[in-house]
């Protein structure tokens, strides 16, 4: 076990700093309680077996599912939004975020810092060329946990709640942000940090498409508003990264750096990796297991709607072709989801709708993960709750939520109707450590992204002159 992560002393954590000014026309993100001091105790108690699984009710789509209804003489004009997007978002000027992207993309946010959570965003908007308002995509979103399992059983933390990640926020220096701004971070009982960058980064291509004489050619490179901050947990720092997209994809990832655990490395029992000269030195394995939790509030709304489809693939018969029928499950209630090879899931706006008259919605793209089945919470790659202000961390959530109220968000799945729902990502992963992990160790990544599906009626980059080929495109490019 790494003494270094044994329980220290840390002060009772603060409010977080500053509070978020209201926004009028947008529904208040609820109030979370004050957290109380950080748990002693580097290893948890059992958790109990989670709740009933929730019940869904499946309609398969109709009319060829997922396809375009046939060719037409004429692309479809776009007509205007049924519904009006959410005004942008409303906060002081230091904790304001707007960036104009190449291309037209604007991304407008406010942010604060939680002494258990780090970096949290609050009222997300997302502004493309050719819509009149900002469209909230997100409420909040943060981190909800790094949760940390060594593979002898020796050792098991909470980065967030139990190792004081809050605390842990480091200075950035200019080089570590280049082109952009090192904002100041107030850390309750740290201090003034100079802790998060703020910069834009270039892509490469958000697309290409050629004549088919190839006389003309279209593309663009695409640009990201990238935000990060690196937080200090024993000998790990974490990176934080938010990159927000100029075509509207948002991508969350942590990565993981600093150093493998010095008092780690004995682990001779086939739990580990050899690292140094020979066979001596074997550094322990072990699981990171990241959660996000992410209040959406699409279009400024609270009743957001989550369906998850599913795509399955028919043998072809003789002398024909396979076939492939995808279902819609609406998800009327608490949900422990697995990811699977052809299915996905996506939030849809209650109220909001794009230039074509579609609902305007994200789609929830997990990235690679190795899901860690040693505990409940850790077992299932999407979670959707119950809007709860007190249950803001995924495993030893340290906000009052009641007397013998459960802590991990496993046991918050128990059936309810969702009329707020809440969506919790979690992103897994082995980490067998290797010769090359010394020294400082490579970042190693994980995380997820959010993509827009029809958020827009057409790409939001699209050049003018293609600008009249929204719906069945003429024959040829």
């Amino acid at each position: 076990m790494d003494k270094s992560r044994l329980p220290r002393a840390l002060t009772p954590a603060v409010p977080a700093v500053p509070a978020v000014p209201a926004v009028p026309a947008v529904p208040a993100v609820p109030a979370v309680p004050a957290v109380p001091a950080v748990p002693a105790g580097p290893v948890r108690a059992a958790r109990a077996v989670r709740g009933p699984a929730p019940v869904l009710a499946a309609a398969v789509l109709l009319g060829g599912a997922l396809t375009a209804a046939g060719p037409t003489a004429q692309a479809a004009a776009p007509q205007a939004p049924t519904a009006a997007p959410a005004p942008a978002p409303g906060c002081s000027a230091p904790y304001r975020i707007s960036q104009k992207l190449a291309g037209g993309t604007t991304w407008r946010m406010c942010w604060h810092y939680d002494s258990s959570a780090g970096l949290v965003l609050d009222n997300v908007t997302y502004q493309p060329k050719g819509e009149p308002r900002p469209i909230q995509v997100l409420a909040s979103a943060k981190l909800a946990q790094v949760h940390v399992p060594y593979d002898n059983g020796q050792a098991e933390y909470d980065d967030l709640t139990g190792f004081g990640f809050g605390y842990g926020l480091r200075d950035l220096k200019p080089t570590e942000c280049p082109g952009g701004t090192v904002k100041t971070v107030k850390v309750p009982d740290a201090g003034r940090v100079k802790g998060l960058c703020t910069t834009t980064r270039s892509r490469g291509h958000a697309y290409r498409m050629a004549s088919d004489d190839g006389a003309d050619v279209w593309q663009e490179q695409g640009t990201d508003l990238l935000l990060y901050t690196v937080n200090k947990v024993s000998w790990y720092e974490y990176i934080t990264e938010w990159r927000f997209s100029s075509d509207g994809t948002i991508s969350a990832n942590v990565g993981a750096t600093g150093s493998l655990s010095p008092g780690d490395y004995d682990a001779g029992d086939g739990r580990g990796w050899p690292i140094g000269k020979g066979a001596k030195d074997y550094a322990a394995s072990h699981s990171h297991n990241v959660f996000w939790r992410l209040n959406f509030g699409l279009d400024g709304g609270v009743r957001d709607r989550i369906e998850q489809y599913d795509s399955e693939v028919t043998p072809p018969p003789a002398n024909g072709s396979p076939t492939t029928r995808t279902t819609r499950t609406p998800v009327t209630k608490e949900l422990a989801g697995d990811a699977r090879t052809m299915r996905w899931w996506r939030v849809v706006s209650a109220t909001g709708k794009n230039k074509d008259g579609h609902p305007r919605s994200y789609e929830i793209v997990p990235g690679p993960s190795a899901p860690h089945a040693g505990r409940p919470f850790t077992k299932h790659d999407i979670y959707v709750t119950q809007n709860r202000a007190c249950e803001q961390f995924a495993s030893n959530n340290i906000l009052n939520c009641g007397r013998n109220a459960p802590d991990s968000v496993d046991e918050w799945v128990n059936g309810e109707t969702l009329s707020h729902p809440v969506v919790w990502v979690n992103i897994g992963f082995h980490h067998i450590a290797r010769d090359e992990d010394q020294q400082p160790m490579p970042v190693h990544w994980q995380g997820f992204q959010l993509a827009p599906r029809d958020v827009t009626a057409m790409n939001p980059l699209t050049p003018a002159d293609l600008v009249g080929q929204n719906g069945a495109p003429p024959q040829g490019s």
